[in-house]
């Protein structure tokens, strides 16, 4: 589009729905007409590849996921579009700065961490790369949650993102969808043959809302569709003027409950029902409308799988293999033996965890009542698969790959059974899924297993999150990198240039400045730019150790107080959210708040060492934290952390990693070599010897001076009012993760850290390289991956 044509629109939409012109508008009116006018154009573009694949018919892959964790879109669709630079201009002409417009927009509450991230720079490569996809997900009211530190504990609120953020949205009240739940199942022979009948159900309605998602310098406009539940029925007038005032929206707030909020707490039997709801409905909704669409358009559903390809993201979407059989089977007639060909060539699944928890099992008592229909599919589906396994003579392995039992439903198993693909994150992770979690799957489908290993939306967290550091490579290398980033190794050739070097570190110093300032704005806490900048920013989770991060500041702020220490500056930052019903995750947050004022309050240490935690971790916030780092914490427990992105997105901005042999961290270590790395920590087989032989935390505090007084200085901690024993106690008696056995490794990490660090030219060499070498962790790369060797989708041409 031509920069005069949009500036048009803009000022035609202020006219239209303000009645004033562009020098009389606000702020909020500019933001408004900006996303609306990009939504019009998206649409056009939309209409127009449509119009391609209508002729093409080519196959198409749909994405499943319960979370999409998309960050702005405003900014994202100006770049992509190749109109951001005159839009600024036009609207500097006109007294706006485009970064206060950007600052209107939430990030869409669509997602939590890793996982729904992941997602959205999948649909953005594919977008870019030109491929036909579509994400499915739920149109949550609040999203996670906002969050909120007060005196050091996590607070919830809702985070009201739709508010503002419903401009880039197009609704499509045109293909709303009945999700049934409840009721009974009726089963009869007729002439027709066997019928299945779903009868006294609660119906929900599906209403469907398209975000449209734009590709780099391309014609192909991709879809990512959200839906939000809605009463079949809506108020129900008798009810109330009976009295019976509760009743009367009963039903508005069963189906409101489903699109409220991204992961429910899960505590209850209540949570656990709500969580059901909100898989099966948004896997529901989709697949009627995908169904529909297709047999609309080729009269048959023979050829589903030639023309589309349904991908699991974790196990949240496994309800869509029982739930395309009910449609093949009761909607359209299909033998049970036709119906599983169909639906295991169609769908693909991706596992992102070997944690056990994070494995989904659900109650039958709980989930046969909620999806009566569904139940009896899965429970059929079970039947047949163990009978296959007792057939091939290893009835042995039903106790581990029985999709149900012990009177629970295992989702992960339902997703290995019903794909016919299955793919791990990293290498790491895929190994350890065929060798040790899905060791007997393995053995009964040696060719299903493989790896695809994740990547990052490099045009967002370079080109758009550190626009100085990709100014400056588009001169230096020129800009085929943007498109595709391998091309970005071009920059090892410079690692060697002194005057490219310090370059390079002067646009960190930059990024670190602008940090720094952010900081002081948000926690009052005065940070030096010319410290290194520690980042950890990730979901809080035990196994993550944010609490092995936190000791070590606990040990050097004992050195610097007590034994004379005297070390290289450095700022500790942190930003995470902790599941609202995640107890020890929220008292690592507190405890790390009151290192952090423990720090502030004395005057010889603060000199040393600061701790930020800045609060409400999301896209935008990361976009801010991520191109300042110098190091990048991936202190995992190694065997635990599937592959990771946050260490890519780092990496990428010339942060070096300290890390343990975990996830992608491993292949980030072939990428760099060991001088370019820190790693530290007991590695996978390790770990696993030492759970066999068992893990005895207080063998560790008797046999190290360094551990003992950390974990006894602990103890004698009290920061406003609260002491930590519970901390100790925990390490001693209930950590899972071992952070003690890794404790010593990574105080002799963090030691060579602050030892390179003083040698400026060899860390500036270092973090070159670590941004040369992060090309072959594009999301570009890992979706040719998908979309050639699981998918078998093509280019739209």
């Amino acid at each position: 589009m031509k920069h005069q044509e949009f500036e048009q629109r803009i000022e035609k939409y202020l006219k239209r729905q303000f009645g004033i012109t562009i020098t009389l508008a606000s702020k909020r009116q500019v933001y408004e007409a900006l996303m609306s006018t990009v939504r019009e154009k998206l649409s056009e573009k939309k209409f127009a590849y449509e119009q391609e694949l209508k002729k093409t018919k080519q196959k198409r892959a749909y994405y499943m996921s319960m979370e999409f964790l998309v960050g702005r879109t405003l900014r994202n669709n100006l770049f992509n579009l190749g109109i951001e630079k005159q839009t600024k201009e036009y609207l500097e002409k006109n007294n706006f700065n485009l970064d206060e417009i950007y600052d209107i927009e939430p990030d869409p509450g669509l997602g939590n961490g890793g996982l729904g991230r992941l997602a959205s720079c999948y649909l953005d490569a594919l977008t870019s790369s030109d491929y036909p996809v579509t994400g499915f997900s739920i149109l949550y009211e609040y999203g996670i949650f906002k969050q909120v530190i007060n005196n050091g504990w996590q607070q919830e609120f809702p985070d009201y993102w739709l508010d503002l953020g419903k401009y880039g949205l197009v609704y499509r009240n045109d293909e709303e969808i009945e999700v049934r739940f409840y009721g009974h199942v009726e089963e009869k022979m007729t002439e027709d043959g066997f019928k299945v009948e779903h009868k006294d159900y609660t119906s929900i309605q599906a209403e469907p809302y398209d975000l449209l998602i734009s590709g780099y310098k391309t014609k192909t406009v991709n879809t990512l569709r959200l839906w939000e539940a809605k009463a079949k029925t809506g108020f129900n007038m008798k009810l109330f003027e009976r009295g019976e005032y509760s009743k009367s929206s009963e039903a508005e707030a069963i189906a409101s409950s489903i699109s409220k909020l991204l992961y429910p707490a899960d505590s209850t039997n209540e949570g656990k029902e709500l969580r059901i709801k909100q898989q099966y409905f948004f896997i529901s909704a989709s697949l009627q409308q995908l169904v529909k669409n297709h047999y609309n358009e080729f009269g048959t559903l023979e050829n589903l799988s030639d023309h589309v390809a349904l991908h699991i993201n974790d196990t949240h979407p496994a309800m869509g293999v029982p739930e395309l059989m009910r449609l093949l089977l009761d909607e359209y007639g299909y033998s049970w033996d036709k119906a599983w060909e169909i639906t295991t060539k169609i769908f693909a699944y991706t596992n992102h965890t070997i944690m056990a928890e994070a494995l989904e099992k659900w109650s039958v008592d709980l989930f046969k009542p909620l999806l009566p229909r569904i139940y009896s599919i899965i429970e059929e589906i079970n039947k047949r698969f163990c009978q296959l396994v007792i057939d091939q003579g290893k009835h042995y392995t039903l106790a581990e790959t029985a999709i149900i039992y012990d009177n629970q439903i295992r989702m992960a198993n339902l997703s290995i059974v019903g794909s016919h693909n299955v793919n791990g994150v990293s290498k790491l992770h895929s190994d350890i899924l065929v060798e040790s979690t899905f060791r007997a799957f393995n053995e009964l489908y040696p060719t299903k297993f493989g790896n695809v290993t994740n990547g990052i939306a490099h045009r967002r967290w370079l080109g758009q999150a550190n626009p100085e550091l990709a100014s400056y490579l588009k001169d230096l290398i020129g800009d085929d990198f943007v498109k595709d980033l391998s091309k970005i190794s071009k920059l090892n050739d410079y690692k060697n240039d002194k005057k490219v070097v310090a370059k390079l570190q002067e646009i960190k110093k930059v990024k670190k400045e602008q940090l720094a300032t952010y900081i002081q704005n948000t926690t009052g806490i005065t940070v030096n730019p010319d410290s290194i900048f520690d980042v950890q920013v990730k979901r809080l989770h035990e196994y993550k150790r944010q609490l092995l991060n936190a000791l070590h500041i606990v040990y050097l702020y004992r050195e610097i107080k007590y034994n004379g220490l005297r070390p290289v500056p450095r700022t500790f930052i942190f930003a995470a959210k902790a599941s609202s019903g995640y107890q020890m995750a929220k008292n690592i947050i507190k405890f790390i708040h009151s290192i952090s004022q423990m720090i502030e309050c004395d005057e010889l240490v603060r000199d040393y060492i600061k701790v930020v935690f800045l609060p409400d971790y999301k896209v935008t916030l990361a976009e801010k934290i991520i191109p300042a780092a110098d190091i990048s914490e991936q202190i995992s427990q190694a065997g635990k952390e599937a592959s990771g992105t946050g260490n890519m997105k780092l990496m990428l901005n010339g942060a070096l990693t300290l890390g343990t042999l975990d996830g992608a961290n491993v292949e980030i270590h072939e990428a760099v070599g060991d001088e370019n790395i820190f790693i530290f920590g007991l590695e996978t087989p390790e770990v696993d010897e030492l759970n066999a032989r068992g893990y005895k935390p207080w063998e560790y505090y008797n046999n190290s001076v360094k551990i003992k007084e950390t974990l006894d200085f602990i103890r004698t901690m009290t920061v406003g009012g609260m002491n930590f024993n519970f901390i100790v106690d925990y390490l001693l008696t209930q950590d899972n993760y071992m952070c003690l056995a890794d404790f010593e490794s990574y105080i002799a990490a963090q030691e060579k850290v602050a030892e390179t660090y003083q040698d400026k030219e060899k860390w500036g060499r270092m973090s070159l390289v670590n941004t040369a070498n992060a090309g072959i962790f594009s999301a570009d790369r890992s979706v040719e991956e998908y979309a050639k060797d699981i998918w078998n989708i093509k280019k739209v041409k």
